[in-house]
């Protein structure tokens, strides 16, 4: 199965590293005597993800959204957003995780095809992870839509990422990821295609229509080994 693929492509967040962004943000307000609490992360949730959906929608730039969610406690804090922001990024890389799989997925694959990121992430957090994790190596191509200027699902950063990786058929270049309104839809609209990492077993969208579902990376390396 893996010789119908000349390239295959993977989000970052909840797709290779875990992300879990309570435990960054306790780690960064620690450091301000601050007991970040859960209702405190549902506050800062509650102004994030719209945040990140303007962001993918073009409305606002990577830094607006990253300063604007901490803009609340910024302002608490006598501190600037970008100090937040910036220690959050740092915070998320020190408890940076591979998702169960990614190793063995990445080590049976190396060598016998190309591989690439493109995550909607930033680009601080993602260099870090890919040095400490040691997956720096694994990778032919790391597309960051705060570099390209457009987000997943936006044509222009798959776009984008293609002619980085030589213009391949796009028939033979398979899009990984855990959401299936950026991952998937983005990819299927892109012409490649797709498979949908659903650990959680969530109701598949209507009209995302994914040529794959895998529930773990083991589950898709066995899909192309097999």
């Amino acid at each position: 199965m893996l010789t119908q693929w000349d390239w295959i492509l993977f989000d970052a967040d909840d797709t290779l590293f875990h992300f879990d962004a309570f435990a960054g943000l306790q780690r960064l307000f620690e450091r301000y005597d601050v007991q970040f609490s859960h209702a405190d992360f549902d506050d800062y949730q509650a102004i994030n993800k719209p945040l990140w959906v303007d962001y993918q929608n073009g409305v606002i730039s990577a830094l607006q959204l990253q300063h604007q969610r901490f803009q609340g406690w910024a302002d608490r804090l006598q501190v600037t957003p970008h100090d937040l922001n910036s220690g959050f990024l740092t915070a998320m890389a020190e408890i940076c995780l591979p998702l169960e799989g990614a190793t063995d997925l990445l080590n049976a694959l190396k060598g016998r095809v190309k591989m690439g990121i493109i995550t909607n992430g930033f680009t601080a957090l993602q260099q870090a992870r890919l040095e400490r994790t040691g997956f720096l190596g694994y990778f032919d191509l790391l597309v960051i839509s705060e570099q390209v200027g457009h987000a997943k699902p936006h044509p222009a950063i798959f776009d984008y990422a293609l002619g980085q990786m030589g213009n391949p058929p796009r028939d033979r270049v398979i899009m990984v990821g855990d959401n299936p309104d950026s991952d998937i839809l983005g990819g299927i609209n892109a012409g490649m295609a797709t498979c949908w990492l659903n650990a959680d077993g969530r109701a598949q969208p209507e009209g995302i229509h994914p040529m794959w579902q895998v529930a773990s990376l083991r589950e898709l390396q066995d899909k192309l080994l097999s």
